[in-house]
């Protein structure tokens, strides 16, 4: 079958009946914390709502830490807080003097220490989502859910469609700085300047061993006073995340969750049978714990998915909203990854098929999809996600309510989502 000789009338209904899910899951469920009740109370009645067309359902737990992901911002904040403070008590007290040659070695030793510990911290959970901290966190139970609907005949191919049901804490930066770009000046300026002490703190030390004239003498004198600067960017990194608020997460991803859903509902609802193809809707937990659950999804199926001759190719469906940023990211991870090239062409030759050609290949330059996990696996996978990477709005806070779904940009999506299954059926990758 061709996206043109799909039903519409099947597309339509399932985008209201998106719009009744998303509003009903907040509306009775609330927010929901990676890992807590009300994932998995979300995923019970998702479970429920595709018993009646799937051929096979299940969960599958495991252990992650849900504040271990972001909670390094409040850590390294006050640690890189406290190393200024003692470099400015040690500069202006001279309580310790003359080591190294000066009284300011030891004080530039500490904060080149200091944010050298920080600086890799983030770079390893935030840019490679690494678990780092996870060891210092209790861990909770989480669970990944599918649902699959088999061929009539053998199965060769399998394409999974995913979403994440959990939402994120809130992002101060973006709810408060709504029409100011709040975000960018403070995350800008806390990075550039944990970059800078670091630097200068480095050359200092290097300037009280190696004769570097007028500019060494300065910098041994005066480096410290923008250390003060960057110990007031780290109190916004303080304040970048509260946990105590949860975005109800309708767009980020009750969307991408529905997609999956929808998939194999609409398809149930036209009667398409495919031959040797099976389609499989995942709903992951954990995303926004630094993509835990669908890692542990990776590694648990990857000798599956990679080497039991069925081609196996993973759609992964991350915010349907703002469809002028409609794109397939062939790229995540901050930039850090790459997704299936070949894939990831069969996504954009079944959008323009559907009739959207101005969709272009992206990168998720801050941050990271579910698909970066299993393309670090080596699982064939891409991401098709419409937000404004500015980020939008309503990005990890309270305002990412049901009032702000776009039923138009969950239509487009789900047409090119049916429009790459069968494409995938017919032509496969290879």
């Amino acid at each position: 079958m061709k996206i043109k000789d799909f039903p519409q009338a099947v597309i339509d209904e399932n985008v209201d009946y998106t719009v009744k899910e998303i509003t009903s899951v907040i509306k009775r469920y609330g927010p929901r914390e990676s890992g807590n009740k009300n994932c998995m109370a979300t995923q019970k009645h998702i479970d429920k709502e595709m018993k009646p067309f799937c051929d096979e359902t299940g969960f599958e737990s495991y252990k992650m830490a849900p504040k271990a992901f972001l909670h390094f911002t409040k850590t390294i904040s006050v640690a890189i807080i406290l190393s200024v403070f003692a470099c400015l008590i040690l500069v202006f007290t001279g309580v310790i003097s003359g080591i190294g040659g000066s009284d300011f070695f030891l004080p530039q030793c500490i904060v080149a220490g200091v944010t050298a510990v920080s600086l890799f911290i983030t770079i390893m959970e935030f840019l490679l989502y690494k678990p780092l901290c996870d060891i210092f966190y209790k861990k909770i139970e989480g669970h990944n859910y599918y649902a699959v609907r088999k061929p009539k005949g053998e199965i060769k191919k399998r394409i999974i469609i995913s979403g994440h049901v959990d939402s994120a804490y809130q992002w101060r930066h973006i709810y408060y700085g709504k029409k100011l770009p709040l975000m960018t000046i403070c995350m800008a300026g806390t990075i550039g300047t944990g970059v800078i002490s670091f630097i200068l703190a480095v050359v200092t030390i290097i300037a009280h061993f190696v004769n570097m004239g007028a500019f060494g003498d300065f910098l041994i004198n005066y480096s410290y006073y923008f250390h003060i600067l960057t110990a007031l960017f780290m109190i916004t990194l303080f304040l970048f995340v509260d946990f105590k608020t949860i975005s109800p997460g309708a767009n980020d991803n009750l969307t991408g969750t529905y997609a999956a859903v929808c998939a194999l509902r609409m398809l149930d609802m036209a009667g398409v049978e495919f031959e040797n193809t099976e389609v499989v809707a995942m709903v992951t937990d954990g995303e926004e714990a630094g993509l835990r659950g669908c890692k542990q999804w990776a590694k648990d199926h990857k000798d599956e998915y990679m080497n039991s001759g069925v081609e196996t190719a993973v759609l992964c469906v991350d915010t349907l909203t703002d469809l002028e940023y409609l794109n397939v990211y062939n790229r995540d991870m901050t930039g850090t990854v790459k997704h299936d090239p070949k894939f990831s062409q069969l996504v954009m030759d079944s959008a323009i098929e559907a009739g959207h050609d101005d969709l272009k290949f992206a990168s998720v330059f801050f941050g990271s999809s579910d698909a970066a996990a299993f393309s670090q696996a080596g699982i064939t996978s891409t991401c098709l996600a419409a937000m404004d990477p500015a980020p939008a709005d309503y990005y990890h806070n309270v305002r990412d309510s049901y009032d702000r779904l776009v039923p138009e940009a969950i239509k487009t999506g789900y047409e090119i989502i049916l429009s790459t299954i069968f494409n995938f059926d017919e032509k496969g990758l290879n």
